[in-house]
């Protein structure tokens, strides 16, 4: 840990702990319900292994998450009562950055995997049919390597697959990475979206339908969204 504030403000404490490269993004994702290493590491693809596990170190150390053992070389990270009231903090930060921060996004900030992956696990599938359901994902700008997603939901389970996983395509979604990280992010409506023509859909009228309710958007960039008809800007 670097050199602290030397301030007795529980506001400099909290900073020198939370205020790290990278750490509030590893609450963010144990928050999302990323349990093991793996699986902060597709939250956090730019983060390095090193560091990730460093940043780990230092929240169980200050007794932010605990890590327990489940197996011989799994380990599992969960939130402690000191993690878990960090969960307002974060809602409150993504919301203020929703408002006043991630309107115009860069290039660099957009990331096929990592909008795939976030995709992957908050897609409701509730409303889906309770058969086998493949949505197929075609980034259109994406590198070759990460421009075929496909979504499997079966049982109100979804499964993220990068390799075709071998049946049928029931709804393909085409769309460039800007685009439906717009979606994502609650900047755009799914109906803009098809207008500006930069999202398409192929496949039964029911299961386009369906979209955006099972397309919903991030938690997070939803309560912005959600603040932003509450309190429209400039009130």
């Amino acid at each position: 840990m670097t050199v602290g504030y030397r301030q007795f403000c529980p506001v400099a404490k909290a900073a020198e702990l939370l205020c790290e490269r990278w750490t509030l993004l590893v609450a963010r994702e144990l928050i999302a319900g990323s349990r093991h290493f793996n699986e902060l590491r597709r939250g956090l693809p730019r983060m390095s292994p090193t560091l990730l596990s460093t940043r780990l170190s230092q929240l169980v150390a200050s007794g932010v998450i605990r890590r327990s053992a489940e197996g011989p070389m799994q380990h599992a990270y969960e939130l402690t009562q000191a993690g878990q009231e960090l969960v307002p903090l974060i809602e409150t930060m993504g919301v203020w950055g929703h408002r006043w921060v991630s309107k115009h996004l860069h290039d660099d900030d957009l990331d096929a995997g990592l909008l795939m992956w976030d995709i992957g696990r908050g897609v409701d599938s509730s409303v889906l049919p309770e058969r086998r359901v493949v949505i197929e994902v075609e980034l259109t700008d994406a590198p070759r390597d990460r421009r075929h997603w496909w979504l499997v939901s079966e049982a109100e389970h979804v499964d993220l697959c990068l390799e075709d996983p071998g049946h049928e395509v029931d709804l393909l979604i085409r769309a460039t990475v800007r685009m439906l990280t717009s979606v994502w992010m609650c900047r755009l409506s799914l109906d803009e979206a098809r207008d500006t023509g930069g999202l398409t859909l192929s496949g039964p009228e029911r299961l386009k339908r369906l979209m955006p309710r099972w397309l919903i958007g991030s938690p997070l960039a939803r309560l912005g969204a959600q603040s932003l008809v509450a309190r429209p800007i400039g009130a």
